[in-house]
């Protein structure tokens, strides 16, 4: 594939309905990038991240931050392929829970979509709009369709949640959920999906805060993100860095003294997140969902 192919093929969702498509995009995205870029950019301060940077034919934009400890490669991504298709059909036999395995789940999860999130950077800066709802409904419809491949029914929708006063019902809230998992009509999970907690945080928390008062019930709410991370241009000229876009201080007072969510996933997991206590207690990488945390929750 070109770089035109390629953007065609992620501007069209519906190439995504099953987990085959989004496979299929990342293998020839990576295969293109292994032999096609413009440049290379390691960031300047913290060198396991880089930017890619199109040719002409994608007017020479560059990417967004890419963690080079996650990212596989063309060969890596061929060589696990069949490893990681097969890992979510046997993922809760014991021997399947091992270093190895979850290095793959996680480093498939991050190479699939951060595919998608560079790719949709090659478009010119007018659809940079239309980028980021793309990027960010198909990492929702992505960690989706993983759940139901791991054997779990799910989905996104309206939840009508009935507000009660003194035993009367006056009408309902509507509340959009990016994640919706149910036994028996009964609602186990509710989740929030998101490609960077970046403008969102507050609304996680308020969400299950406000869900448990209007319903009068503990159901557990988890937040799954891509990462926390941007690109920061330093002074001199075409030199490049990131920023990390994850509030701390917020994330701990609400954990605090709003309510703790149920479960906090990262990809690509920020130091921070791993020597505080209060982060390092509430926040994991995603392969702990899948692995253990999801059979817990249902």
């Amino acid at each position: 594939m070109n770089l035109i192919d390629i953007l065609e093929y992620v501007k069209d969702k519906k190439r995504f309905s099953e987990l085959k498509g989004f496979i299929s995009f990342s293998a020839n995205y990576l295969e293109y990038t292994d032999n096609h870029l413009q440049a290379r950019i390691i960031s300047q301060n913290e060198n396991h991240y880089q930017f890619f940077q199109y040719d002409h034919w994608g007017s020479y934009q560059i990417s967004r931050p890419i963690n080079m400890n996650l990212f596989y490669s063309a060969s890596e991504f061929a060589n696990n392929k069949i490893a990681f298709e097969k890992l979510l059909k046997n993922i809760r036999k014991p021997n399947y829970n091992n270093p190895d395995n979850r290095e793959i789940i996680k480093r498939f999860i991050y190479t699939i979509q951060q595919s998608i999130g560079a790719a949709l950077d090659a478009l010119r800066p007018g659809e940079s709009n239309k980028a980021r709802k793309i990027n960010g409904d198909l990492f929702e419809l992505f960690i989706r369709l993983i759940i139901k491949e791991i054997g779990i029914d799910c989905n996104s929708g309206i939840i009508q949640v009935p507000v009660v006063v003194e035993g009367d019902h006056l009408f309902n809230m509507s509340y959009q959920h990016d994640l919706i998992i149910k036994r028996d009509d009964e609602i186990k999970v509710l989740g929030t999906i998101k490609t960077s907690s970046k403008d969102r945080l507050d609304k996680i928390f308020i969400d299950k805060f406000l869900y448990s008062k209007l319903t009068e019930t503990n159901v557990p709410h988890i937040a799954i993100i891509l990462n926390d991370v941007q690109r920061k241009n330093h002074k001199r000229e075409n030199e490049y860095g990131i920023n990390a876009t994850f509030l701390p201080g917020h994330f701990k007072g609400y954990t605090l003294k709003l309510n703790p969510l149920d479960g906090v996933y990262y990809c690509d997991i920020r130091p921070n997140m791993t020597i505080d206590n209060i982060l390092n207690t509430n926040i994991k990488t995603i392969d702990n969902l899948f692995f253990e945390d999801i059979w817990k929750l249902i």
